[in-house]
């Protein structure tokens, strides 16, 4: 048995897509897919005193291009560290996850999109002990059509079941993978525990972040892997 999730890269995502990536054997970053604007892909959202407050990558308007081909200026890298500092340094382990996270945004410049999601998520899941094997989809060969596309990437990486994010009902041909003796499971993103949060009423869909720099070493309680 081997299950398989395949998902565009994001930026610091939330904590239910590193659920997704604890339930499979393994994660497939499906950064060939086209860059679109004003989405998870370069942007998250972190607690404020003000509220919830978008955390942007400028990433350009082009929708001309691959995820994977989207080039990076890297001087945004310290504006955001000084946003995460300043909305997160009064949280109980801001001290022990910035040891883990300042480097990668002053120490190391990112020209490449999806090599600065996948460097994020990859020490995130290091530091909540999930260990899935993640690739990219470029590793594998790519064929044309939508659901077509995703049975094989999972006939190739040896898939006896396949996990979608729920949104993917709308347009995945659930009959392909039946043909291909492939499961389909629908992932379930409900049933969240509250977790100590600052900053006023508890908000669940804010990057992971929050729940490292409020949960350190307890985060793993708070996700449902």
């Amino acid at each position: 048995m081997k299950r398989v999730a395949i998902l565009q890269s994001n930026y610091i995502p939330w904590k239910g897509y590193f659920d997704m990536i604890a339930a499979v054997d393994e994660f497939i970053i499906y950064d060939d897919m086209q860059y679109t604007k004003n989405d998870w892909r370069n942007r998250n959202q972190i607690k404020t005193p003000q509220g919830v407050k978008w955390l942007t990558v400028p990433a350009g308007s082009n929708l001309n291009r691959r995820i994977r081909d989207v080039e990076l200026d890297p001087r945004w890298q310290i504006k955001h560290w000084s946003s995460i500092e300043a909305n997160y340094a009064k949280a109980e382990y801001f001290g022990e996850i910035s040891q883990l996270l300042k480097p990668l945004y002053l120490d190391r410049q990112f020209t490449s999109l999806s090599e600065l999601n996948r460097t994020l998520i990859e020490t995130i899941c290091a530091y909540l002990k999930i260990t899935t094997t993640i690739k990219n989809s470029w590793d594998y060969s790519l064929c044309e059509g939508k659901t077509e596309r995703i049975v094989d990437l999972c006939r190739q990486a040896g898939a006896t079941e396949y996990v979608s994010g729920p949104a993917a009902e709308n347009y995945l041909e659930e009959d392909m993978f039946a043909e291909s003796g492939i499961k389909l499971t629908w992932f379930d993103y409900s049933g969240y525990r509250e977790y100590p949060q600052l900053w006023g009423e508890f908000t669940h869909g804010v990057s992971i972040l929050d729940v490292l720099f409020n949960c350190g070493n307890t985060s793993r309680d708070f996700l449902r892997y």
